[in-house]
């Protein structure tokens, strides 16, 4: 039986064993509101790890990367957990490269992305390619502000789908026929989501997942625009095996950390490696905040709601993350 001074030392040695494991975290939070759920999801169980978790204020991408890289040697723990591969590839390179930044396996898998049109538009004038619209006549459809050139909803400057557009109405030609409308993204999709609604011809970018395909459902209401060949700014081929080409490549949400966490924490290491979101399961979440449910308390309702139906799961996670110590 142990006596009051054995069992302050064993409590003592239990309180430095799982200190000596626990990390000081921050996860860096991108300025898109409907990353936050995946974020938050990490976030809570990491919490549930034992480990202290602090979220930034949102900030670009480029930022992002360069936070995570700045502390690469760190004790503690810097992540974001929305890096979209292949896309955001070239910021992780100019960031400093793998050797700062930590790049895990897929979280959210088969993000697509693309050009969308109306379907009552693509179908009268069988549009089938956003190349079609280098024809004057094609492209003054959808031409908002009155200046005989198609108005695009595209990216905000610094993302890397900005970059392949921008790369694209070079190779393409459509420069002298299509505006690339840039800004915020959320109000520039509101505003066309109301074009729409009117029943004008709309053409914009988008991805999955992302709640604008549940107010415009692709099939349904809209089409995706295939390119005659692939064109992007590092040279990779964007066809399926299929042999279609939507002009983007299909990519996956991943975990980027600084490189420490790998040698440092392998507990959390791990973690990020194993953890999974489906594409489907972030789509609802993002419907939900397109319906309103878009506060800080409403995301982390959604997120104890998805841990709890899913505890099974979070649990084995944990217990795996843990046994990498």
């Amino acid at each position: 039986m142990l006596n009051k001074k054995s069992l302050f030392t064993f409590a003592a040695s239990l309180a430095l064993s799982s200190s000596l494991f626990a990390a000081n975290v921050t996860a860096v939070k991108t300025a898109i509101a409907e990353e936050g759920f995946q974020m938050q999801v990490v976030v809570e169980v990491l919490k549930k790890m034992g480990h202290t978790v602090n979220v930034t204020n949102d900030v670009d991408y480029a930022i992002a990367f360069q936070t995570i890289a700045d502390n690469a040697k760190s004790d503690d723990v810097f992540f974001m957990a929305a890096h979209w591969d292949p896309l955001q590839n070239g910021m992780i390179k100019g960031a400093g490269g793998e050797e700062k930044l930590a790049k895990f396996s897929n979280y959210v898998s088969n993000c697509a992305q693309g050009y969308v049109i109306d379907k009552k538009t693509a179908d009268k004038y069988n549009i089938k390619y956003i190349n079609d619209l280098k024809k004057p006549e094609i492209a003054k459809l959808f031409d908002i502000d009155g200046n005989g050139k198609a108005d695009l909803t595209g990216c905000s400057a610094g993302w890397g789908c900005a970059k392949v557009i921008e790369h694209q109405l070079d190779a393409f030609g459509l420069r002298d026929t299509i505006d690339h409308r840039q800004g915020s993204y959320s109000a520039l999709i509101a505003d066309t989501l109301a074009h729409y609604k009117t029943g004008k011809p709309v053409l914009y970018y988008t991805w999955t997942p992302y709640w604008v395909s549940g107010k415009m459902v692709p099939g349904k209401d809209v089409v995706f625009l295939q390119v005659t060949h692939s064109a992007t700014p590092g040279g990779y081929s964007t066809k399926l095996p299929n042999g279609s080409d939507y002009g983007f490549a299909v990519n996956h949400q991943k975990i980027v950390a600084n490189a420490s966490v790998t040698s440092k924490h392998k507990d959390i290491a791990k973690l990020f490696d194993i953890i999974k979101l489906s594409v489907n399961d972030v789509s609802g979440q993002n419907m939900l905040m397109s319906n309103g449910q878009n506060k800080d308390e409403d995301i982390k309702r959604h997120v104890k709601t998805w841990l709890a139906s899913n505890k099974t799961t979070v649990d084995a996670w944990i217990k795996e993350a843990k046994a990498a110590n």
